[in-house]
């Protein structure tokens, strides 16, 4: 069976600060975050189906991507939850700010890992997450490739 891929983007607002960095990133600043989301799969055969000659809906994609990625991240600041960072955060959370705990530095790298294993665990069997990337900037990315990662 012939294999496509299809890509659906996705923007969202967020802050951190790297812990530790020995530039600017440490202190809290922010991006405009793009995310690319490739899955691979077979275009649905079934002329009976309401998916018919698609791989996966993109309005079923979105609701995976936001409600496990955009919604909990957009107008957010991560913090590692393992550094000194953590007194600041709770400070923010009780004045009512959105902010967000990660177990690891949240750099693009390490962010576009945990959105690769957040996305997998909701596909369905036969699609697959090909590929992602996250755009920190317009000149800056970090991409993941299910190629690399087998």
């Amino acid at each position: 069976m012939t294999k496509i891929r299809i890509t659906k983007q996705f923007t969202f607002e967020t802050g951190h600060a790297l812990y530790g960095h020995d530039g600017k990133c440490k202190n809290i600043h922010g991006h405009s975050y793009r995310l690319d989301v490739s899955l691979c799969g077979s275009p649905v055969t079934d002329a009976a189906s309401p998916k018919f000659g698609m791989i996966m809906d993109f309005s079923d994609l979105k609701k995976i991507v936001k409600k496990e990625i955009v919604d909990p991240l957009d107008h957010a600041t991560i913090f590692n939850k393992n550094s000194p960072h953590l007194k600041l955060a709770k400070d923010l959370q009780c004045s009512g700010h959105k902010v967000v705990l990660v177990d690891y530095q949240p750099t693009s790298e390490m962010l576009v890992i945990d959105f690769a294993e957040k996305i997998k665990k909701r596909l369905p069997n036969n699609i697959h997450l090909h590929a992602l990337k996250l755009r920190e900037t317009a000149s800056c990315f970090a991409e993941w490739y299910a190629s690399d990662n087998e």
